[in-house]
């Protein structure tokens, strides 16, 4: 059976290919077009699909549109309600649900041959759901959902069992923890739905003074559900501009809300459990790309296993339509191979670009041991290996890597991506090696979705990667899955003792992550970098640009 998942309605639009209940392709838009985000997430925007992703999904296993047995698209109008009646101030939401009950007509002009009457609407938080529990290790899980918003409502709590979903809990619109923290995220000076992870960042910096006063409007009620509406940020704290720095109010009002969020996401965890049992809790929904409060919700909730999906954002909902629509089908799904889904090329492929671009490269004996080279002289590789990853982490195929050992790196890579001062880089280790270095969160940790402390003996050792609070948010890498990673990581050991290697994403600020081998090439010559790894290839700024 073969499935096409879209996500289009609100950002981060996506494309995703399950087949007889196995994910095989995903792609978010911006990553062909370039567009942070794909798009904004305004009603006038609320028409655009991810055109060029779901393509290329088809392509890449060969198919058409005529071929798909069916097309999900992650939100059901037919549960929505207008903006007014929902308490939302959004004068043009009328504009978006319009949009949504006309998708399978877009649908059908965007991939001709297309059967409009093939699509079929998914709740978006069943969406979010059937991205997390099925897609995950533990398909017999409790499932968490918390984001801005869906239909009506801002949140699901259920249990499936079985490949089925019994929903035990949402809460009704208003309340919004996503809201909440995108209301924040907007007074602090930063891009709502957009910047939600340098309050995250900047909350570490802080102290939760103003903690008192947001509970009086961000709370837990008790029965699964919770209050999160009214906020008056700046009878707390004045407002941030854009480009004004930053101070300790500020700081401070983030580490408050970053403190609440916590707290009412540690009672609903512990609600959900009391009613659904299990050792085993999966999350899903923007909310869940807090790799802060999920650490805690593993270190101190009732759950022996914490699994959160990679594209836990919007983008995760065209997987999770796909996977729920197959499900309803009686296929069953297959656990989610790894998050490098995206689009990939071969050796002679990448090769043919490099000649095209007129670059000098090499092609050493191994890319790996000439890599872990490099970074152990202190120079920065942009690493481009495989299939791009589905979701917004860099995960071992398109990263940018550091020695950890020198402070200076944390400040040196920011410059290079054009960053805020405050906010961290992160640490890749072998899995075999991770408990040697971090403790207090799940490992083996994938999908650097947990933050760990660092051990007092390390912290002098690898200072790029060590964030003001004394955490670190780590990839593990597990030498079977990333057998390339693993070597490089064994030769930079090999090299400084260090078995950790700086990782952030290959970009450079308001930019998509790279993903094909133009946009390396484009990154690579406007950014201070001193290699290129290029699939087996190597190229060198001091013969590239000499």
């Amino acid at each position: 059976m073969r499935i096409l998942g879209i996500n289009a309605l609100f950002h981060d639009p996506a494309a995703a290919l399950v087949v007889d209940g196995q994910a095989v392709a995903a792609a978010e838009e911006e990553r062909f077009s370039r567009r942070k985000h794909g798009k904004r997430p305004v009603p006038f925007s609320a028409w655009e699909l991810p055109e060029l992703a779901a393509r290329w999904c088809l392509e890449h296993h060969g198919l058409t549109p005529a071929d798909l047995d069916a097309v999900t698209y992650s939100f059901d109008p037919a549960l929505a309600r207008p903006a007014a009646d929902l308490g939302l101030d959004d004068p043009f939401d009328h504009l978006r649900l319009d949009y949504a009950r006309r998708a399978p007509e877009f649908l059908a002009e965007a991939l001709p041959g297309l059967d409009p009457a093939r699509v079929v609407f998914v709740p978006h938080h069943v969406a979010h759901a059937a991205s997390a529990g099925p897609a995950s290790p533990h398909p017999d899980s409790a499932v968490l959902v918390l984001d801005g918003r869906g239909e009506a409502a801002s949140h699901l709590a259920g249990r499936y069992r079985d490949g089925k979903l019994d929903t035990l809990a949402t809460q009704a619109l208003p309340h919004s923890l996503g809201l909440v923290y995108e209301e924040l995220t907007e007074h602090l000076g930063f891009l709502r739905s957009s910047d939600e992870y340098k309050v995250m960042a900047l909350a570490s910096y802080g102290t939760p003074r103003h903690l008192a006063r947001l509970r009086e409007h961000v709370h837990a009620t008790g029965d699964g559900g919770f209050r999160a509406h009214g906020v008056d940020w700046a009878a707390l704290t004045p407002r941030r501009a854009p480009h004004e720095p930053w101070n300790q109010d500020h700081a401070d009002l983030a580490a408050s809300a970053q403190a609440v969020l916590e707290e009412v996401l540690l009672d609903l965890v512990h609600w959900l459990h009391r009613e659904a049992g299990g050792d085993a809790l999966t999350l899903a929904g923007g909310v869940a790309l807090n790799c802060v409060a999920n650490s805690r919700l593993a270190a101190r909730g009732p759950y022996r296993h914490v699994w959160v999906q990679p594209a836990a954002g919007d983008a995760g909902t065209a997987l999770g339509g796909a996977l729920h629509v197959s499900a309803q089908e009686g296929v069953t799904t297959l656990p989610m191979p790894g998050a490098d889904l995206g689009r990939g090329w071969s050796d002679d492929e990448l090769r043919d670009w490099l000649d095209r671009a007129a670059v000098p490269y090499e092609r050493p004996d191994d890319i790996a041991e000439t890599v872990a080279e490099e970074l152990a002289r202190d120079g920065v590789v942009a690493w481009f290996q495989g299939r791009s990853e589905y979701g917004p982490r860099a995960l071992g195929h398109r990263s940018l890597l550091a020695h950890p050992g020198r402070a200076e790196n944390l400040e040196r890579l920011n410059q290079v991506k054009g960053r805020e001062e405050f906010r961290p880089v992160a640490p890749m280790v072998l899995a075999d090696r991770a408990a040697d270095l971090f403790s207090g969160g799940p490992l083996p940790s994938p999908y650097m979705l947990f933050v760990h402390d660092v051990a007092a003996g390390w912290r002098d050792r690898i200072p790029a990667v060590v964030h003001v609070d004394g955490t670190a948010r780590i990839q593990t890498v597990d030498e079977r899955q990333e057998p390339l990673v693993a070597r490089m990581l064994h030769g930079f050991e090999r090299r400084t003792g260090l078995p950790v290697v700086v990782n952030t994403s290959l970009n450079t600020a308001g930019r998509p992550m790279v993903d094909d081998p133009r946009d390396a090439l484009e990154c690579f010559g406007s950014a201070p970098v001193d290699l290129l790894a290029i699939g087996p290839y190597a190229v060198r700024r001091g013969r590239a640009y000499a």
